[in-house]
């Protein structure tokens, strides 16, 4: 055998398995909006999921008089995403997630849910080139790309989630991503 075959045959070879390992579903890249939406999915499944793992009795607990409550903390997580959702919409953005409107767990896991749902379809709704957009963020009146507002509102997500890690451990409780898998 010539090196000019062993060549051509270990080219074939490579192509071969190469293409067998892309067939069999090796995973397609995200495009921006997709990442962006996988990770805004993502916070909110864990704060859902201690939203609605967390002891109803326990909602008002703080570790310190001066900090939120557990039920203070998903607030201002969800309204933070409502900031996002108002502004990608064009709406003038209000800040209504007192306690005093969400007396119960039920309420306070449901509006949880709502602002991370809404926010998924409206990241899903814009898609590449809308994400792309200027934003004026409307805390700190920069203007930005709006899949970089939704990334400080993920990242703003994802500090709130682990200050609730330190609640849950705080009062002798174990969060859900922290316990073993079933």
């Amino acid at each position: 055998m010539t090196n000019w075959n062993r060549w051509a045959g270990g080219l074939t070879l490579v192509a071969f398995i190469t293409s067998a390992g892309w067939a069999q579903g090796t995973p397609k890249a995200l495009g921006p909006s997709e990442a962006v939406l996988a990770a805004w999915n993502d916070i909110g499944r864990r704060l859902i999921a201690m939203a609605e793992d967390f002891p109803e009795d326990k909602y008002d607990f703080k570790p310190a008089p001066t900090q939120r409550s557990f039920a203070e903390q998903l607030l201002h997580a969800a309204g933070s995403n409502d900031l996002f959702i108002a502004t990608a919409k064009g709406e003038k953005v209000v800040d209504d997630e007192a306690r005093a409107h969400f007396k119960t767990k039920a309420t306070v896991v449901a509006y949880v849910k709502k602002s991370f749902a809404e926010g998924a379809a409206v990241i899903k709704s814009k898609g590449d080139a809308g994400m792309a957009q200027p934003a004026v963020d409307p805390e700190s009146h920069r203007t930005l790309p709006l899949a970089a507002l939704a990334n400080e509102l993920i990242e703003h997500s994802g500090e709130h989630y682990g200050q609730l890690v330190v609640y849950y451990r705080v009062a002798g409780l174990v969060p859900p991503e922290s316990r073993p898998k079933k």
